[in-house]
């Protein structure tokens, strides 16, 4: 944990570490590189200085060694090869004062060269903590879960939602007629793909355009504006553009892919939104598909918040990705964890999902804040797009209810139809 008893304030990190050098030693490595401190003794890095600004290993815990190296290192064959590879995990605290409230200094001090160090060929964060006085001075999700809710006008369950399908290649007008069937069928949430955001044959403004008039046909009808989360990702001065686009035009949501957008972009839109920003992380799988190397989602997902998004996905149970059910869960329950007084991330279910997930979320979440999105779910109904948005409804009522789907659905055709077309596929 953060440390205020020490004379200093410090935020902490947690690693995963694999090395040709014994863990405490590894662990010091990392704390002078990430600090002040280098390969070999400076004349000006006096106690006074090390009291200031050098980073302090506050635990090491030895695991199992393994025989060959997660990761190639040339700096371990110069030296000598090593016969084994140490493992452990480690926390390290860092001074509050080396990076202030600057999340780009956070992450190059969590996350920076130590990924690079020879001695190092094994590293994954793998969580951070931070003194809520320090996580107050950075920008943190505006709405969140709460402010999510009232822009959309659901409460007491999960949003339900879809992604616009296919991907891309649709025409304005195109879009704009399955928006319309989806408000037809009540829907809370729709999103745009994360590869449309700006095509020749689509673009951004031309989509805004065709799109808006039927959310507020269909608000009118339902007393609420169906969430829409446009894709604004481009340059900062773009998204700056879009979201104050959506916003004239009386939309309630934006997205950003933020892996590619980056902390600064997102940084920059957070302090400027007057709009939920909905975070997709595509790529994510880059940063934490090696056990041995890259991010966890605690960490990771602590970052996006302090940075101020409000949504972030985590993909779904029984999905069509690589992720176990339950590294899935844990992601959720992480957006959900108290952190540092930072409001709670709305986790977003999506990928292969319909309404057989619903009662294994619930008993394993206990909880309707998140939104679950379903695209053949849905849209791929075999009664239609009404059908398919009931059936999920359905399948969160029996999970909450803690009542088995299939006895909920006798009463229930859309979510009968459902379990009979989706369970024989």
């Amino acid at each position: 944990m953060p440390n205020s008893s020490h004379s200093r304030a410090e935020f902490t990190a947690r690693y995963l570490v694999e090395s040709s050098v014994p863990i405490a030693k590894a662990a010091e490595v990392i704390a002078g590189e990430q600090s002040s401190g280098t390969f070999l003794a400076l004349p000006g890095e006096t106690d006074a200085l090390k009291e200031r600004a050098r980073a302090r290993v506050i635990k090491v815990e030895s695991l199992p060694p393994a025989l060959d190296a997660s990761l190639h290192s040339a700096f371990v064959e110069r030296k000598e090869p090593a016969e084994i590879f140490y493992r452990g995990e480690i926390e390290i605290a860092f001074p509050v004062d080396n990076v202030g409230a600057n999340l780009q200094q956070l992450l190059a001090t969590v996350a920076g060269n130590l990924f690079e160090l020879g001695e190092i060929t094994g590293l994954r964060l793998l969580d951070i903590q931070l003194l809520e006085h320090h996580a107050k001075r950075f920008a943190g999700p505006r709405f969140g879960i709460e402010g999510t809710r009232h822009a959309a006008g659901v409460y007491g369950r999960p949003l339900i939602g879809t992604i616009i399908k296919p991907s891309i290649g649709l025409l304005p007008d195109q879009t704009a007629q399955i928006v319309d069937d989806l408000c037809a069928a009540n829907i809370d949430f729709i999103k745009d793909d994360e590869l449309l955001a700006d095509p020749a044959y689509a673009s951004f403004d031309a989509r805004l355009a065709a799109v808006m008039p039927v959310l507020h046909r269909h608000a009118d009808r339902m007393g609420r504006m169906p969430m829409y989360a446009i894709n604004i990702s481009g340059t900062i001065d773009e998204m700056l553009r879009r979201h104050d686009q959506v916003l004239e035009a009386g939309g309630n949501c934006v997205m950003v892919n933020v892996n590619w957008v980056g902390f600064s972009g997102v940084e920059h839109l957070r302090r400027h939104t007057q709009l939920p920003i909905h975070g997709h992380r595509n790529g994510w799988g880059a940063l934490t598909r090696c056990p041995q190397l890259g991010f966890s989602f605690d960490a990771y997902q602590k970052l996006w918040r302090l940075a101020g998004i409000d949504h972030l996905h985590v993909n779904g149970i029984r999905s069509k990705f690589w992720e176990p059910d339950a590294s899935v869960l844990d992601s959720a329950r992480a957006c959900l964890t108290p952190f540092a007084g930072v409001q709670p991330l709305m986790p977003v279910f999506s990928s292969g999902q319909w309404a057989s997930q619903a009662p294994d979320m619930f008993a394993a979440l206990q909880t309707v804040d998140l939104m679950h999105l379903a695209g053949g779910g849905i849209i791929g109904h075999p009664q239609g797009i009404a059908a398919g948005v009931s059936s999920m409804r359905e399948a969160w009522e029996a999970a909450v209810e803690g009542i088995d789907l299939d006895t909920y659905a006798r009463t229930r055709p859309a979510l009968r139809a459902a379990l009979s077309h989706f369970n024989a596929i």
